[in-house]
């Protein structure tokens, strides 16, 4: 069976690894329309967006809290677009960040890969322990559905709980991964590429090399791109030729328009995927 992993692998080979964050808040729109509500509103700019991107982008993230803040319009935005994303045949990740106990992580599960708000990927954190994440796994088994565990985040707060050091010298996100890794080994798709992926941020970059040879086999999400500090220099080292992982940008292609004066938003979001995509591919091409 080809997973959502593999098709994201496919995806990355074909439009390169941006992945195009539609973390849409209201006040990014460069106009709203006062007859729409706020969530269609954010639809609207959505569908342009997802329209003007689709042929560069490799994937597209949602990220349900900024939908969530919005109340019950709110959520049929994040549903709609959800569906408008997954229509262009694209892998989509639904950054829902849920980490529970297995009985409400089946919930969860049933929720977030089946139904209204379906993806094909989603994000856990893992902090509950293994039994918070084994939920997922048969809808990764028998569906091809993908997972994006926290691991090593790009925040400040990183440093908090992620790097402390644990009694034989491994840090905490050192056991997240190797964790998850041997997990992972019953889940590969046809590319080699587990069901269960890590998210990796590009903002912390000293470990770079380690972190990649450790985890040959796991997909890389990897925010901390642009707004967040994160140089293409350093966001390829997280990449194996190009591939094995998504660079996200939210804020940096939804407020491309700002900084192109004169240039329609969508227009505007098209150019910044092929700057960034070239950023980036440019820097793979060094190494």
């Amino acid at each position: 069976m080809l997973t959502n992993m593999d098709k994201l692998y496919e995806s990355v080979a074909a439009n390169g690894p941006v992945c195009v964050g539609l973390d849409t808040e209201l006040s990014y729109l460069p106009a709203t329309d006062a007859a729409k509500t706020a969530g269609e509103n954010v639809v609207a700019f959505n569908r342009a967006l997802i329209d003007a991107t689709k042929g560069v982008a490799g994937c597209y993230k949602v990220q349900i809290a900024y939908y969530e803040s919005l109340g019950l319009d709110g959520l049929r935005a994040y549903a709609e677009t959800l569906r408008l994303a997954r229509a262009t045949g694209l892998p989509v990740i639904a950054d829902i960040k849920r980490g529970d106990i297995a009985k409400t992580a089946e919930m969860y599960a049933k929720a977030h890969f089946t139904g209204d708000f379906e993806a094909d990927l989603i994000t856990l954190a893992p902090y509950m322990g293994l039994d918070s994440i084994s939920p997922y796994l048969p809808y990764c088994k028998e569906r091809g559905k993908g997972v994006f565990v926290l691991c090593r985040t790009s925040n400040p707060g990183a440093k908090d709980f992620e790097y402390q050091t644990l009694a034989d010298g491994r840090h905490v996100y050192d056991l997240v991964g190797d964790s998850l890794t041997a997990l992972g080994k019953d889940y590969r798709g046809e590319h080699g590429y587990s069901s269960i992926g890590l998210v990796i941020g590009g903002t912390h970059t000293e470990e770079a090399t380690a972190i990649r040879a450790a985890y040959k086999n796991t997909f890389f999400l990897i925010p901390g791109y642009g707004a967040q500090g994160g140089k293409a220099a350093d966001i390829a080292q997280y990449l194996t030729k190009g591939n094995g992982g998504v660079v996200n940008s939210s804020r940096g292609i939804l407020l491309a328009w700002k900084k192109q004066p004169g240039v329609a938003f969508d227009e505007a979001a098209y150019n910044e995927c092929v700057r960034m995509r070239e950023d980036i591919q440019g820097e793979c091409d060094k190494l």
